[in-house]
């Protein structure tokens, strides 16, 4: 019997935010995520899983016992300037846009999301 679920990562990022459903909302519309599952209990979301490419991304509500923390997350994409337009359009801040330094193989850009996390959207250019 297998250790893990299909389609699952040894390692899946978990984000503990003071609101999971707005962030779950947010990221189906900036990164074309699809909600794999949701367990809510007394109006929180006690645990919930997206698919977000080829990766499952656990989140949770703020709670007294796990606090929200803030993270930074990096997402490579097939089109990082389509992405990063849809995220913040989605609501997210832009913190840079995307672009390629000298010397770097990845096309990079940079937004907050609405509950404050970081997220650094690429593509490899060469």
């Amino acid at each position: 019997m297998p250790y893990k679920p299909s389609n699952y990562n040894d390692l899946s990022p978990y984000l503990i935010v003071e609101s999971a459903n707005r962030l779950m909302e947010f990221l189906e519309k900036a990164l074309g995520a699809t909600r794999i599952q949701s367990y809510e209990h007394e109006g929180r979301v006690m645990h919930a899983e997206m698919q977000v490419g080829d990766t499952v991304l656990m989140l949770a509500d703020a709670s007294e016992q796990y606090p929200a923390v803030k993270s930074v997350m990096h997402l490579y994409l097939a089109d990082v300037d389509a992405a990063f337009a849809s995220s913040l359009a989605a609501g997210g801040v832009e913190v840079h846009p995307p672009m390629q330094n000298e010397g770097e193989a990845d096309r990079r850009g940079t937004f907050t999301d609405p509950c404050g996390n970081l997220w650094s959207l690429s593509t490899k250019m060469g």
